[in-house]
């Protein structure tokens, strides 16, 4: 050991030092014996080693490893124990360095109780007296319709009478307003069989577990057989409990029905939080899904956060994996379980699904916590530039350059401005390219930098905390050269954006920093360049459209812009000016104009003519 060990004291050296070679789980304590991180490992004495064998790229992670004062371990017989042991002393220690599991919410069941005559219902508490729950339901209102389709369906009880043989033939219960309705059987009175009562039971069972498919086919053949018989008021009643079944396979998600069972997580994340989807198919159809939100304390990969997803939902839904369909395997596999990283396919698109219904739950909680707190979500994203651009200040005033020339006509370039990580659209400024001659990018992006500091500081406006310009190391330097020019290169940050791969390049730096694709940071600077792009395109555009229609009209001595823009504005464009009778535009601007107009406009047409022989 080294670096990080120095400083430890010699007993938690030795523990260190003599740590076995097998699954476990260890635990890290500070000065005041307060459990400060819990973790997992396959090889105890490997992984331990590692935090203290060197420096890591993470500041959090050195923190972490200069609190701790003593650890402990326990050894298991397999990675999955290790899994579970985790999981459950995370949830029991609430250590400050673990990653943190946002919602831990109670999902309801829908249960089937163990008596004479089962009543069906929701509840959110499992007990443990042979009754059967089926679940649990991440989304309430599915669960409710669920409930709805089956009293529809079937006369179920709803009272709470222990309703066995010996109450029916005391001759007790009383008739209530359900039976009536014709909503319950009458079973408290011996109106409807126990065993014709199973028979409901076990259908139930068949929806509960998602086999419509199954009593479609039965209600369809019982149809038949009814109708065949000349039942047809039976047969009626059947065929509305079809219809209704129906409706209800609807609403489920088919996704594919090749797929005959299966598990999905799909994931989604940024420096701080992590979004992980899971989806259970059967039969082509999704019957469950649930979303789990962490916030990230260290470095933790995906595939460990996936691992406590994969513990989380077991424990909360109670389900055991069989075929997982993932984006990357973890590193430890729980026992039973099969990883697919599918490339195309059903399973791939499976995968998409997943991974989209992430990403949605990601931007609603965003959209939340703006209306919220907008000013709590600035600063973090705020907090996370700097971080990621190496800044001094939080870089709450950022100007972007780009540009835009076509075969070297009509040089351009814009500048946007956002405050507070968005467009402010009022500041956003066009330059015409004054000094250069030619499409001379880097010459033309240090003109323009030298043009809009220079007039800032003589106007003493305030100047933004981050530059970015739209290039790679060439408009860099140039951008660079400039600050240094006007004695601002220390006072004002300047990065460079390559088009290709999304590199920032920083000044000095040959090597370029590639920021996580899914990081707020990347995206404000992306949306920056592309704004930058947008801007400088259509002011280009404008300089191009006007200098075709109108630079020959403006050529002609004693014409003006009235009379220009009255003649555009009848004849829609140069060509149809040319191509009109002297007595046509006499009657918009007069015949001595008219004349003059006709006459200069046939002279260019014939200069043309000879420039092209």
């Amino acid at each position: 050991m080294a670096k990080h060990d120095k400083n430890k004291s010699p007993e938690l050296r030795e523990k260190i030092s003599i740590l076995p070679d097998t699954p476990g789980v260890y635990m890290y304590f500070d000065a005041e014996g307060t459990v400060i991180y819990v973790g997992k490992a396959k090889n105890l004495k490997r992984r331990v080693s590692s935090y203290f064998n060197r420096t890591h790229d993470s500041l959090k992670t050195n923190l972490l490893v200069r609190a701790i004062a003593d650890m402990k371990y326990i050894v298991v017989p397999t990675e999955q124990d290790a899994l579970n042991l985790e999981s459950s002393m995370i949830k029991e220690y609430q250590p400050r360095y673990n990653v943190l599991l946002k919602d831990d919410k109670s999902y309801p069941w829908i249960v089937v109780t163990n008596e004479h005559f089962p009543r069906v219902f929701m509840t959110r508490q499992k007990i443990k007296d042979g009754s059967k729950y089926f679940g649990p339901y991440t989304d309430v209102t599915m669960a409710r319709t669920v409930l709805e389709l089956i009293r529809e369906l079937y006369p179920l009880r709803t009272c709470r009478h222990a309703i066995t043989p010996e109450y029916i033939g005391r001759g007790k219960g009383r008739l209530c307003l359900e039976y009536h309705l014709k909503k319950c059987g009458g079973c408290c009175r011996g109106l409807v069989a126990e065993e014709e009562y199973r028979g409901y039971i076990d259908r139930i069972k068949q929806i509960l577990r998602g086999e419509t498919r199954e009593l479609l086919e039965y209600l369809r053949e019982e149809m038949q057989r009814l109708a065949s018989e000349l039942k047809f008021e039976e047969a009626q009643i059947l065929k509305q409990k079809y219809q209704h079944l129906e409706r209800y396979q609807a609403k489920s998600a088919i996704v594919s029905t090749t797929i005959e069972e299966t598990d999905v997580f799909g994931i989604d994340d940024d420096d701080r939080d992590v979004y992980i989807n899971y989806m259970h198919v059967r039969r082509g159809a999704v019957v469950r899904s649930v979303t789990l939100h962490y916030k990230r304390r260290l470095d933790e990969s995906r595939s460990d956060l996936l691992l406590l997803a994969m513990n989380e939902i077991s424990t909360q839904l109670d389900v055991r994996f069989s075929e997982v369909i993932v984006a990357e395997i973890p590193e430890m596999i729980p026992d039973g379980v099969t990883f697919t990283v599918p490339q195309r396919g059903d399973k791939s698109l499976l995968l998409k699904v997943s991974e989209k219904n992430a990403r949605q739950n990601k931007i609603d909680a965003l959209k939340h916590l703006e209306k919220r707190n907008p000013e709590e979500r600035t600063m973090r994203v705020m907090e996370r530039m700097k971080a990621d651009f190496r800044l001094t200040e939080l870089p709450r005033h950022i100007e972007c350059f780009d540009n835009s020339n076509i075969q070297g006509t009509n040089p351009v370039a814009s500048c946007v401005v956002f405050r507070d990580g968005k467009p402010s659209k009022k500041d956003y400024r066009h330059f015409n390219i004054k000094t250069v001659v030619g499409p001379d990018d880097f010459a033309s992006m240090k003109e323009v930098l030298t043009r809009r500091y220079t007039r800032l500081m003589e106007e003493g406006e305030e100047l933004p905390q981050l530059i970015v310009v739209d290039g790679g190391k060439g408009q860099l330097s140039a951008a660079v050269e400039a600050l240094d020019e006007i004695g601002l290169r220390g006072r004002i940050a300047v990065v460079g954006i390559a088009k290709r791969l999304e590199e920032i390049f920083f000044p000095g730096d040959s090597v370029p920093l590639y920021i996580n694709k899914n990081s707020e940071s990347l995206r404000i600077v992306q949306h920056l360049r592309d704004e930058a792009h947008r801007f400088g395109i259509t002011h280009h555009r404008n300089r191009r459209s006007k200098s075709q229609t109108v630079s020959e009209l403006d050529s002609i001595k004693g014409v003006g812009e009235a009379t220009r823009d009255a003649l555009l504005k009848h004849f829609r464009s140069v060509k149809r000016i040319r191509e009109a009778t002297t007595d046509a535009i006499a009657e918009i601007v007069g015949p001595a104009k008219a004349r003059l107009i006709k006459d200069a406009l046939m002279q260019s047409n014939k200069k043309s003519d000879k420039e092209e022989k």
